[in-house]
């Protein structure tokens, strides 16, 4: 039997899986820094201010400027700090915020893993960028660090939970763990009618797994200074920077993906139905990062106590509770999906 050459038995799948990647990655970061900039032109708009309009039109340059003044500026490592893992953690928080897109559909068909069980991939992603928090606040050799490694931990676990009930409402409804599937399943009616409680918690635990305002308790200035990441500067910080932003992104597309129908057109009429999927993929994906703003721009931050009392004792019961319902509901009515 004649042997396949390198180039023609394994380097052009790898290099097409490259190329792939590439294609989500490249685009996802100017995506990150134009998002910078749209906050900061957003929040100056409700604040009567001007933002940004210096460098270049309107200030369309800045987010670059400010990426290129981190790259350059010195790297600053803390005494007593463990080089190792104080240089990882921004790494780890990076690599987990890019790797979640993997799965994430833009259009029918147009994902790069489409897996039977995308929802529990991205669940378990959004679980371990707790480990790169507590490696960074840990790594520092700061009490300000450690303690604001501490409340994200405590934060994102707590709504972990909740958001994981919200998840399983939508499986419940949909019967399939992929995520084209739940988008298809909503061809008829988008599941934020029927499931808007849900809907309003899972956002508000978005806010709080991403550390967003008004949950941003790690980052609070009055006690901690900037939490976790105080120690950090330039290139490392950078890496922090650019994952929260790319975390809020991966959060509003799974928020259209579960409730908004994805890459679906509002209605299944012309002249909706003439507009690409990706490019409603991409409005509803901006919508929901204009809440993230909205809310950064009106709301104040909640107490520590505050926070955990809303996660435990008012979002889970109600999780909890429609979890239940929503059980209840598609048996006495024979509802339960055919798979």
């Amino acid at each position: 039997m004649a042997e396949v050459g390198f180039w023609g038995g394994y380097a052009w799948p790898a290099l097409l899986i490259a190329l792939k990647v590439l294609a989500i990655v490249l685009p996802l970061l100017l995506i990150v820094a134009y998002v910078t900039l749209a906050e900061r032109k957003v929040m100056a708009a409700m604040q009567l201010r001007v933002g940004p309009n210096v460098v270049g039109p309107l200030g369309v340059w800045q987010s670059f400027a400010d990426a290129l003044k981190m790259v350059f500026k010195e790297t600053i490592l803390p005494t007593g700090a463990n080089r190792v893992v104080f240089l990882a953690a921004p790494a780890l928080m990076f690599t987990l915020a890019m790797i979640g897109w993997a799965v994430i559909p833009f259009d029918d068909g147009l994902v790069l893993s489409d897996i039977n069980v995308g929802v529990l991939y991205l669940f378990a992603i959004s679980s371990l960028g707790v480990y790169g928090i507590i490696m960074a606040g840990w790594a520092s050799n700061s009490r300000y660090a450690f303690l604001g490694a501490l409340r994200s931990a405590a934060q994102m676990v707590s709504y972990e939970v909740s958001a994981g009930f919200v998840i399983i409402t939508v499986l419940l409804a949909v019967g399939s763990l992929n995520l084209s599937d739940i988008v298809e399943a909503q061809r008829d009616l988008w599941l934020v009618i029927p499931l808007f409680p849900m809907f309003v918690i899972f956002f508000v635990s978005a806010l709080a797994e991403t550390n967003r305002h008004p949950f941003d308790l790690p980052e609070a200035e009055s006690e901690l200074v900037a939490g976790y990441q105080v120690e950090y500067s330039a290139l490392t910080f950078g890496l922090f920077f650019i994952g929260e932003y790319a975390n809020m992104c991966l959060m509003s597309a799974l928020t259209t993906i579960l409730f908004l129908g994805g890459w679906l057109a509002p209605f299944d009429v012309a002249p909706f139905t003439w507009i690409p999927g990706i490019v409603w993929f991409a409005l509803k994906i901006a919508l929901c990062l204009f809440v993230f703003v909205w809310v950064r721009a009106t709301l104040p931050r909640y107490r520590y106590d505050q926070l955990m009392r809303l996660g435990w004792k008012v979002f889970l019961p109600i999780s909890l509770f429609w979890v239940a319902l929503t059980a209840v509901v598609l048996v006495v009515f024979d509802w339960l999906p055919q798979t």
